[in-house]
């Protein structure tokens, strides 16, 4: 497969603020990731998952190096990127639709056009009859099912995930990662997820990448070769084991490098 996305030589450098001194988050990291293909990021607290994904997004500029979609350098946010955050960010004030709506009503796509494919991915999440109820009305998880849904409904090339689970309960997590494997299995778009959750990126990806302590960089990159579609019977596969005590090993690792370096 082609590569949709690559991180060429990377680095990302925040200036200091009322004193504090410079954070180099990332130093040159250097990433390709395949159209369709389901790739997970993890490692320590600090290690720059997220802002590598804010870099993709459109939503942080890198400081060396660049970032390319479809072969082409990012400049900002825009619609062929997905993205849903750790916190669902609904509107409080807007009905479940009129949340999954908000984005192609900005850009002034055609009603008719949008309103069946809004109601369409809520019938997929889930959640067709709640399309009138108010964020307030809805639990955590059918929450950030909606905010799935409000990311797919401008059609993006590429789905970034930053955490998007993390807040739930064991079991509603369990229930959101089946629901979005089987979302990518139906609309196949190129996923970047961001986890501390070792397991659930076993689970979900294709390759799972482990990134060193701050400065990030691509420590491992982790084939995950597990069927498809996965269903949480792998859980218990002697094969999944082996990846999950393998990433956790490296993840560990970094961890206690980085607490080494605070004592």
């Amino acid at each position: 497969m082609a590569n949709r996305i690559l991180f060429d030589r990377v680095g990302k450098r925040f200036e200091p603020t009322r004193g504090g001194s410079v954070v180099t988050a990332l130093e040159g990291l250097s990433l390709a990731i395949a159209d369709r293909s389901f790739v997970c990021l993890v490692g320590p607290s600090g290690c720059g998952k997220s802002t590598l994904l804010n870099l993709l997004a459109g939503f942080e500029k890198p400081t060396a190096g660049q970032v390319l979609l479809d072969g082409r350098p990012v400049r900002g946010p825009a619609p062929d990127r997905g993205v849903v955050f750790q916190e669902a960010a609904l509107f409080p004030w807007l009905t479940v639709l009129d949340n999954v709506c908000y984005g192609p009503r900005r850009r002034r796509v055609p009603r008719s056009s949008y309103i069946p494919a809004a109601r369409a991915l809520l019938e997929q999440v889930g959640l067709a009859r709640f399309a009138d109820n108010y964020p307030n009305e809805l639990s955590g998880g059918m929450r950030q099912r909606t905010a799935i849904a409000r990311a797919l409904v401008n059609d993006p090339e590429v789905l970034l995930l930053d955490e998007p689970f993390g807040a739930l309960d064991a079991q509603t997590r369990s229930m959101m990662q089946e629901l979005l494997l089987a979302i990518w299995e139906r609309h196949h778009r190129t996923v970047l997820f961001v986890t501390h959750d070792v397991e659930e990126a076993v689970f979900l990806a294709d390759r799972v990448i482990v990134m060193s302590r701050a400065p990030g960089r691509i420590m491992a990159d982790v084939t995950i070769d597990l069927p498809r579609p996965r269903s949480f019977e792998v859980l218990t596969e002697p094969a999944f084991t082996a990846y999950k005590r393998d990433v956790l090993t490296l993840v560990r690792q970094e961890a206690r490098a980085v607490a080494g370096e605070r004592d």
